[in-house]
């Protein structure tokens, strides 16, 4: 007989590196697991060693391709057995997990650990159907509907830096995701590190008239060791550049894109940054803040792993 796998489904960057992190503490071994994503660098390289399905990308608010999406669920969970199906958002959430549960299988959602005060869309939307159980990473919002069984950022701890006060490397990422252009940090950054030896990892959008050598995209791997080997780091506030950071020693800057200026749908970076700042895991600046001093504050700062307890899902 064949074994039922685990469909794990999310959206790129932070969404991704949460589910991989916590299919972990779930207990969902490796070879049990068939990926739904989107293609892209981080999908490619983190799930490299993994069974992956690559989808065509649906923003969280697209409804034309979140019903492609929905359709290509229906024959992909008619034609294969799983024992169940876990998310962590955003719109292959909203595609995926009412499929599941039509077709017999369990599913769970799990709201991103950027969502400090309250269920994002996807997750409104997830827990009008009464089959999907539904976490929050925040003890101060669970209740009834909402489920808490910890959060991504347990898997780390302030850590010493050796005394780091130098920043000659530096590490700039901003994600990868399109029509979201971040100016504003590029017109603090660029001034701010001349003469640093600096890896900027700036999206699709045109960064040639700051006079600096963006990279749309930097494969996770290789992104992993420049950060390793940098004195600081500095990232929009996304879950998944952060816990890259964490992940190779560092504390990152994170400087939250904001509505108002359209560098994003809402302001769930700010929470972000002021979560993990108030772990001491990261320092949250504003672009036109930015300083030399914060960034020399940050290389002295350091992460280490710690024991996250498993995160239990509802039998």
């Amino acid at each position: 007989m064949t074994k039922e796998r685990v469909l794990l489904v999310c959206s790129g960057g932070g969404h991704l590196k949460q589910l991989f992190a916590l299919a972990e503490r779930i207990g969902i071994a490796a070879e049990d697991q068939l990926w739904l994503t989107f293609r892209n660098g981080l999908s490619e390289s983190l799930l490299a060693e993994r069974e992956v399905i690559f989808t065509p990308f649906a923003a969280p608010r697209d409804a034309t391709n979140i019903l492609r999406l929905r359709a290509f669920a229906e024959l992909l969970l008619a034609t294969n057995r799983f024992s169940m199906a876990v998310s962590t958002g955003s719109s292959p959430a909203v595609a995926v997990l009412p499929v599941a549960v039509k077709h017999g299988i369990r599913a769970h959602y799990i709201e991103s650990a950027a969502r400090a005060d309250g269920p994002s869309l996807s997750g409104r939307l997830i827990a009008r159907n009464g089959h999907i159980p539904t976490y929050t990473q925040y003890p101060v919002w669970e209740n009834e509907r909402w489920r808490y069984r910890g959060s991504i950022f347990d898997s780390f701890r302030p850590a010493d830096a050796s005394g780091r006060r130098r920043v000659a490397r530096v590490v700039v990422s901003v994600g990868t995701q399109e029509g979201y252009p971040f100016h504003r940090l590029y017109r603090a950054l660029a001034p701010l590190l001349d003469g640093c030896d600096v890896l900027w990892q700036t999206g699709t959008e045109d960064v040639s008239e700051y006079g600096i050598p963006g990279r749309p995209m930097v494969p996770h791997a290789e992104l992993a060791q420049a950060i390793g080997e940098a004195d600081v780091v500095i990232a929009h506030a996304g879950t998944g550049t952060a816990i890259t950071a964490l992940e190779n020693g560092k504390v990152p800057v994170l400087v939250p894109r904001l509505a108002k200026y359209h560098e994003h749908v809402d302001d769930h970076q700010v929470q972000i940054a002021r979560e993990l700042e108030s772990r001491g895991l990261a320092l949250m600046r504003h672009a036109e803040d930015l300083t030399m001093d914060d960034l020399v504050h940050a290389a002295s700062l350091g992460a280490a792993a710690a024991a996250p307890p498993p995160f239990e899902l509802v039998a």
